[in-house]
């Protein structure tokens, strides 16, 4: 039979480009009078040398022209979809009836009365049979599958958009969530004002490991802290990184309350990073603060 779904689409489908390639291939395995056929969208790529998306739209091409019906009810061997050719299935009984009433024969055995009713019996030999529904404890058992099978002519039209319409397109899903980290830099790292970064528990380590907590006293830490916001209070948002790489260096250069600056000292030669910091954190907290500081030639 499969000869005759193949000279149909040769001879009267309407498809063109990769759809007729897919229906032609799907003919191919047309099992009996019913113009049932089985296949996967990765069979079906295969055999036209096409991308699965390009078949899966000439499925749908093909359904909407009402040339292909795919039976969800249906499942095939290796559980692969199972389709109907309609048309096809339509010329093949038109045929034998014409070919009945030439020789004049009133009884042909086992024909249907029209191509829409299946007989599923005569598909199993084939391996096609009907899709197994798991059982659901609340709703019971489904009721076994109808001898027509339920047929997919027409794909349903996809919604686009949001599917629930009170969720906002952008922003939190919960409302009563904080919007938390708004702000960003180019690199994708959350940025924050001096006044909103808190001093982090690695940063407050480093105080007592530096000998700075020691040296200040809790107070005169606080009092450096409150300093260095006050300064920095004009400066634009930075990484949490930033922040604490030059809040290390303000500390490592505040002196301890009277007691004179011994950087400030003329003549003196220390030339080490202050305060333990290694040079390249000196450096990087250097670079950050001249980014920031007005130099006194903007315009």
């Amino acid at each position: 039979m499969s000869a005759e779904a193949r000279e149909w689409v040769w001879e009267h489908s309407s498809s063109r480009g990769a759809a007729r390639l897919v229906l032609l291939s799907i003919a191919d395995r047309v099992a009996d009078d019913q113009c049932i056929s089985w296949a996967s969208l990765s069979s079906l790529a295969k055999r036209t040398r096409a991308s699965v998306s390009t078949v899966r739209e000439a499925v749908e091409r093909l359904i909407l022209a009402d040339e292909l019906e795919q039976l969800d009810d249906l499942v095939g061997p290796q559980r692969s979809t199972v389709y109907r050719l309609p048309l096809a299935a339509e010329a093949v009984i038109q045929a034998r009836r014409e070919q009945r009433e030439e020789d004049d024969d009133t009884t042909v055995p086992n024909e249907p009365d029209s191509p829409a009713k299946l007989r599923l019996s005569a598909l199993r030999r084939y391996g096609i049979r009907p899709r197994e529904v798991p059982e659901s404890p609340a709703r019971g058992r489904k009721p076994a599958v109808p001898e027509t099978g339920r047929s997919r002519r027409k794909p349903a039209q996809r919604r686009t958009g949001h599917r629930h319409s009170d969720v906002p397109a952008t922003g939190t899903q919960n409302r009563s969530e904080p919007d938390l980290n708004r702000r960003y830099s180019s690199s994708g790292a959350a940025v924050t004002s001096a006044a909103e970064w808190q001093v982090d528990p690695a940063t407050h380590t480093w105080t007592r490991q530096q000998g700075h907590l020691d040296r200040l006293g809790e107070q005169g830490l606080q009092a450096a802290d409150a300093k260095w916001r006050a300064h920095r209070a004009d400066f634009k948002p930075r990484p949490a990184d930033a922040w604490a790489a030059d809040w290390k260096s303000w500390v490592a250069r505040e002196h301890a309350p009277g007691r004179p600056s011994l950087h400030a000292v003329p003549g003196s030669k220390g030339s080490g990073a202050p305060g333990g910091m290694t040079r390249a954190e000196a450096h990087t907290a250097a670079l950050l603060a001249a980014l920031d500081e007005p130099t006194g030639t903007e315009g």
